[in-house]
C-alpha cells in the first residue's frame, strides 16, 4: 500500500533544490520538485520518504518497470568485465547479439535486415536520416505537424511544437518539410469526428504540386502514436497509406518508434497495428530499462548505403546498455507485458471515458494499449485548449503521490505511460487519485 504523502518538497528535497537552481542550467525544467531515493515496479520514493505511483515512466523509458531484477544484474554482470571500449575499434560480443535479436524483432521491410547503435532518440533519427539521404542522394524531408523527434539539430527541425523546443534557436536545418498529422480530434477539414474523409493523405497530391516534388524527397518519418504532440493515434488507413505513397514515388519510409516501442502500445512495436513495414525504424527508450541506448534498424540495402565511418559514436552500443537491452527485451517477452499492455489500456481508457462522461472539461480520451491520455478543454465546442487546468491537475496529483505528465501542441493533454509492471491495486489506486483531482479542478 502507497504510504501517505506529507510535507512535500521535504526538508531534503528543498535543499536539493536549492543545490539544483545554483548549479543547474535553468534551460533543464522539472515538472515536479521531487528527487528520487529508489524506484521499484511502478513506485517511487523520494529523500524525504514519500512515495509515489509513477504514471510517467521516465517518459517512456521503463515499460519493464523500475529496476526489473534480471535486468539488474545482468548490469552487474557486465559491469565486472568490461566497461567500455569503443566498437568502431576494438568490438565485443553483446553488440552484434542485440543486433541479431533486434533484426530479428522489429517489423522491417525485407528479409535481411541490419542494425546500428547510438545513445539518445534524437541521434538515432539524425543518424536514420543520414542514412535516407545517402541511400537515396536526395535531400528533402517530410516530417508531420505536432511531431516530436527530439533536440538536436536535425531531430529540432523534424518537431512540431515551437515551445520551448524550437522557439529562438533557428536557423533549423534546411529541405525539412511539414504536412497536417492525422490528428482527427482538431482535423483541419472535417468537423464531424470521428467520421473521416482521410484528407491528410489526399493532402500529398496539393503538397508535391505545390511545396515541393516527390523526386527530391529523400525520406518521411513518422511517430505511429505522436508521443509529445499528444498522443495522436491515426485512423487505420493512415499508416498503409503513408507506406503506398512512399513506396509509390520512392521514398524512404522511417518509422520513428522511439516512445511507442518495446510492448508499449500491445504489441512489441505501434505498426503492427497497421501491418505496416518501415524502411527504417528508430527505437530507443525502453530498450534497455533506462540505461542510454538507441538504435536504427532497417533494410540491409538501406543500412549498408553509407560507407564505413560515415556513421557511428563513441559511446554508441556500449556494452553495459547493450546487457541491458539483451535482458529487457527477454524479460519482457518472458513477463508478457505487450499482453499487459493491452490489458491496462482497456482498464485506462474504461476509467477516462467514464469521467469524460461526468467533466466537460475532458474533451477526447484516447490511446493505443498503455498509452492512453485525455485532451482538456474549455469549451467541446470550441476546443479551446485547457492549459491553466491541465497545469494544475499535475500538480495537484504529485501532492496527492500520482506522478504524471502532459503533452500536446498545445500543453493541454494528460498522458499516461505508466510501467507495464504496474499492480491492478496501484493502476485503480492511481485513477482515484486523478479522478479526484479531475473532480476538484473541473468543479
Amino acid at each position: 500500500m502507497l504510504q501517505k504523502v506529507t510535507a512535500i518538497p521535504g526538508p531534503r528535497s528543498n535543499n536539493l533544490l536549492e543545490k539544483k537552481n545554483r548549479y543547474v542550467a535553468r534551460g533543464i525544467s522539472n515538472a515536479t520538485p521531487v528527487f528520487v531515493a529508489e524506484a521499484k515496479g511502478a513506485l517511487i520514493k523520494d529523500v524525504d520518504g514519500n512515495e509515489f505511483i509513477d504514471f510517467y515512466g521516465g517518459i517512456g523509458t521503463l515499460n519493464a518497470g523500475h529496476c526489473p531484477e534480471p535486468v539488474v544484474k545482468a548490469i552487474k554482470s557486465q559491469a565486472d568485465k568490461l566497461l567500455h571500449t569503443c566498437f568502431m575499434v576494438t568490438m565485443y560480443e553483446n553488440y552484434v547479439d542485440l543486433a541479431e535479436k533486434l533484426a530479428g524483432l522489429c517489423p522491417v521491410k525485407g528479409e535481411s535486415k541490419k542494425v546500428m547503435f547510438a545513445n539518445s532518440g534524437a541521434e538515432a533519427v539524425e543518424n536514420a536520416v543520414k542514412i535516407a539521404r545517402f541511400y537515396s542522394k536526395k535531400p528533402g524531408i517530410i516530417a508531420f505537424e505536432c511531431a516530436f523527434h527530439g533536440r538536436t539539430l536535425m531531430a529540432m527541425s523534424l518537431t512540431s511544437k515551437v515551445k520551448p523546443y524550437k522557439f529562438g534557436f533557428g536557423p533549423f536545418a534546411p529541405e525539412v518539410y511539414k504536412v497536417p498529422s492525422a490528428y482527427c480530434y482538431r482535423c483541419y477539414y472535417n468537423s464531424t469526428y470521428p467520421e473521416c474523409g482521410l484528407h491528410c493523405l489526399e493532402n500529398f497530391t496539393r503538397f508535391f504540386a505545390a511545396e515541393v516534388p516527390p523526386e527530391n524527397i529523400a525520406a518521411m518519418i513518422i511517430e505511429p502514436v505522436q508521443g509529445e504532440g499528444g498522443f495522436i493515434v491515426p485512423p487505420p488507413e493512415f499508416l498503409p497509406g503513408l507506406q503506398k505513397l512512399c513506396e509509390k514515388h520512392g521514398i524512404v519510409f522511417i518509422v520513428d518508434e522511439v516512445q511507442t516501442g518495446f510492448a508499449r502500445t500491445g504489441k512489441m512495436f505501434a505498426v503492427e497495428h497497421w501491418g505496416v513495414q518501415p524502411d527504417l525504424m528508430t527505437v530507443a527508450k525502453s530498450i534497455a530499462s533506462g540505461l542510454p541506448l538507441s538504435g536504427v534498424v532497417g533494410r540491409a540495402e538501406v543500412m549498408d548505403a553509407p560507407d564505413p565511418g560515415h556513421i557511428g559514436g563513441t559511446y554508441g552500443g556500449n556494452p553495459i546498455s547493450c546487457a541491458a537491452a539483451l535482458a529487457t527485451i527477454d524479460y519482457m517477452q518472458e513477463q508478457k507485458l505487450a499482453d499487459r499492455a493491452a490489458r491496462i489500456g482497456e482498464m485506462a481508457l474504461g476509467r477516462l471515458r467514464a469521467m469524460q462522461e461526468k467533466y466537460p472539461l475532458i474533451g477526447d480520451v484516447r490511446g493505443l494499449g498503455a498509452m492512453v491520455a485525455m485532451e482538456l478543454v474549455k469549451d467541446r465546442k470550441t476546443k479551446e485548449p485547457a492549459k491553466d487546468e491541465t497545469a494544475r491537475i499535475i500538480q495537484e496529483c504529485y501532492k496527492r503521490g500520482l506522478i504524471i505528465i502532459s503533452a500536446g501542441i498545445f500543453s493541454n493533454v494528460v498522458r499516461m505511460l505508466m510501467p507495464l509492471t504496474i499492480t491492478d491495486e496501484q493502476l485503480d489506486l492511481g485513477f482515484s487519485i486523478l479522478e479526484e483531482v479531475m473532480a476538484e479542478v473541473a468543479g
